[in-house]
């Protein structure tokens, strides 16, 4: 447990329920265009096939237009890529992240920090037990 309160600044864009975008779908972002693929993209990130093919399933059904666009088969141009829609929500979202960034070394958030305890104190016994 941490002695020192943490306050973590997180931005998650929600398609309904689902997460549309976020921190570790971003970072997938990232390893399929390094990549080429969602297997390797999944290995690099320590995740599994699946996980990774899922992930990438709920970005392009919450996104207007496919963020990963996949080529099946045995050619040379086989394996997944950014769309460019994919390509310009990553460059947004890690701008966004850059922003929150600076919020997180801004005075407010220092002083939101310093009033949070280490712990939180014992609740009130249940009224009704």
């Amino acid at each position: 447990m941490s002695a020192t309160p943490t306050l973590k600044l997180r931005a998650r864009i929600y398609c309904g329920e689902e997460i549309a975008m976020g921190p570790g779908k971003a970072d997938l972002l990232a390893a399929i265009a390094q990549q080429g693929s969602i297997s390797a993209a999944g290995r690099a990130l320590g995740m599994s096939y699946r996980r990774a093919w899922l992930l990438v399933d709920a970005m392009n059904r919450c996104w207007r237009s496919p963020l990963v666009e996949t080529v099946a088969g045995g050619g040379k141009d086989r394996g997944a890529r950014l769309s460019q829609t994919g390509q310009a929500v990553l460059a947004q979202y890690r701008a966004l992240q850059a922003r929150i960034a600076q919020v997180e070394a801004s005075d407010e958030y220092a002083l939101l920090r310093g009033g949070v305890r280490a712990a939180p104190l014992p609740g009130a016994p249940d009224p009704a037990g």
